[in-house]
């Protein structure tokens, strides 16, 4: 009798041992019996992630335009503009469904988790959060080996650029995302990171919201040296006419930047990393 307690205590603490447990970016903890075997992925940056993490071959529904990698593009969309198709993630029949604090619902989230449905919700506002969320994803799918290899390899090549451009100034920056209405971030959004690591300075980091709008007047008195938008090379240089008291406009210092990876959150971000320290290199200094 006394052996076969000892065995089924065994047993329960291997069990124990083996329940992954870890704290999402609102605080919540996220406790699992064992690794996720079908994922939900609620961004097009978590599919990016989840496939780098090495559980891409566990992902059954991902949001519209999950674009990267190519495997995701072929997935049940169960979410588009923030908004979450329930019925549909239910019948995937998930035990994992990876959710981001900024663009999903916290009342669609609350409503996953009442039914019973694991969320681990995350937020990427620095370079740094990308390869953190890696390593995550890979232990919640068991495939932590393979996470925090493709996690090391971004940190390598992020701290080179860092490296590289440590001696420059700080370059003066206006990060246009929008231009009518004029919309910029400020130094706690990934973009602002991004350009901290090729030796810019954003003029609106100050700013008190992420996305701010700003009018002409301040983007003059702001007085960029370099623009970066996001966008194409032949619709941003007329976009300006007419704000030639700015420097970057003057002498035409305006950069466009494929917004599909200079808005990128997920690893494929460094390309759009590498594309601003290429045009910072054209600024003087």
């Amino acid at each position: 009798m006394i052996r076969v307690v000892v065995l089924a205590l065994a047993a329960a603490f291997a069990a124990e041992a083996r329940a992954l447990q870890l704290v999402d970016d609102r605080g919540v903890s996220l406790s699992l019996e064992r690794p996720a075997q079908r994922i939900v992925a609620l961004a097009p940056h978590l599919a990016e992630i989840a496939f780098a993490a090495g559980a891409g071959g566990k992902l059954v529904g991902v949001s519209a335009f999950s674009r990267h990698p190519d495997g995701a593009r072929r997935l049940p969309v169960v979410a588009s503009s923030g908004r979450v198709d329930i019925e549909r993630l239910i019948a995937l029949k998930p035990d994992l469904v990876l959710a981001w604090q900024s663009g999903n619902a916290p009342l669609q989230i609350a409503r996953l988790e009442r039914i019973g449905i694991p969320v681990f919700v995350t937020e990427v506002r620095v370079l740094a959060d990308i390869p953190r969320i890696v390593r995550e994803v890979g232990r919640l799918g068991d495939s932590a080996d393979l996470a925090d290899a493709r996690a090391r390899e971004f940190e390598n090549e992020a701290e080179g650029l860092r490296e590289r451009y440590a001696g420059r100034r700080g370059v003066p920056v206006f990060l246009e995302i929008w231009h009518r209405p004029m919309l910029t971030v400020n130094g706690r959004h990934l973009i602002s990171d991004a350009l901290r690591v090729c030796g810019g300075r954003n003029v609106f980091a100050a700013a008190r919201t992420i996305t701010p709008l700003v009018s002409r007047e301040q983007v003059l008195d702001a007085r960029p040296e370099v623009i970066i938008t996001s966008g194409f090379a032949n619709e941003a240089l007329p976009a300006w006419k007419g704000f030639e008291h700015v420097p970057a406009v003057r002498h035409n210092r305006i950069y466009a930047i494929d917004p599909d990876a200079l808005s990128a959150q997920g690893p494929h971000v460094l390309e759009g990393v590498r594309a601003v320290c290429r045009q910072l290199d054209r600024a003087p200094g």
